[in-house]
């Protein structure tokens, strides 16, 4: 990581930062793609690093299992040989509601989330009669806000239920939209002093899980962490120990700050009191 003391160095490639590093721990939604269509450029180096040797392990805290997720890849122009592995937050998140099986659970999530419980011994129930909820995002994040939810939020925390958070991101870039996600409302959730699990980035089991899916093991110098989100790809790679790159998506720059240059002051202060990259970058290129 760099130097509280020194700006954090705005660059172009990421080729220098990737010698000596076996494996890339990639974030998906904001570096390869914005929702609607690839990042070429991005693909480009995802080719170049695996070329070079290097395993390309995508780390998504999309709440679908990584089977999903890699047909979406597909469809938006995202190769399957530009990584190597996929792991998504919902992939965790499957194995952490192992400890509800044969309990009445809430699905909080849009109606085409409902393919994330597939193979799962599941018993879905209504709000009264739930023993846990299952937020996967909102039930339609263009029309609604997370504070819609609070009057449903406020009766699960009178009877102390818990929530698995399957995304643990605050929003999402959709296009030149910012839409609000699942870890939104586990926000507000836990703000009325109630249990969430979380089971993406930041936090340690997606990692563990990343890393599992390598063919060796790998040291935390010889890794590279790259993403959008300061408080989830940034924050849990620091965590660990890794070295990160960030990419500077709409999520936490705007449109006037990361037009053709990145502006340098804009990435300082977004990072004053956050665990801070070793570079920044307008978008992810070799």
């Amino acid at each position: 990581m760099t130097s509280d003391s020194l700006p954090i160095p705005i660059v172009s490639s990421i080729a220098p930062f990737s010698e000596r590093r076996k494996a890339w721990l990639c974030d998906v939604w904001g570096v390869l793609h914005d929702g609607i269509q690839a990042f070429e450029p991005a693909v480009q180096a995802c080719l170049t690093f695996r070329k070079k040797g290097g395993a390309v392990v995508l780390i998504s805290n999309s709440p679908r299992p990584s089977p999903g997720v890699r047909g979406h890849l597909r469809a938006l122009g995202v190769p399957d040989d530009c990584f190597d592995a996929l792991v998504t937050s919902g992939d965790v998140t499957r194995d952490l509601m192992e400890g509800y099986r044969g309990k009445p659970i809430f699905h909080l999530g849009p109606p085409q989330d409902k393919a994330f419980f597939e193979g799962l011994a599941v018993q879905f129930s209504s709000p009264p009669e739930a023993a846990v909820i299952v937020c996967t995002g909102l039930f339609d994040d263009e029309r609604e806000s997370p504070e819609d939810y609070r009057p449903m939020l406020a009766k699960f925390a009178a009877r102390r239920i818990p929530m698995i958070c399957a995304n643990p991101d605050l929003v999402v870039e959709r296009g030149r939209k910012l839409l609000p996600c699942a870890g939104a409302l586990a926000a507000l959730y836990e703000g009325m002093g109630q249990t969430v699990i979380q089971a993406g980035k930041p936090f340690r089991p997606i990692y563990e899980l990343a890393l599992g899916r390598l063919t060796t093991p790998v040291r935390p110098a010889e890794l590279l962490a790259i993403g959008d989100g300061v408080d989830t790809d940034i924050k849990g790679a620091f965590a660990l120990g890794i070295d990160a790159i960030y990419v500077a998506s709409r999520v936490h720059i705007h449109d006037r700050e990361r037009d053709s240059v990145l502006d340098s002051a804009a990435v300082d202060r977004i990072f004053a009191e956050r665990p801070r990259p070793l570079a920044a970058m307008l978008q992810l290129k070799w």
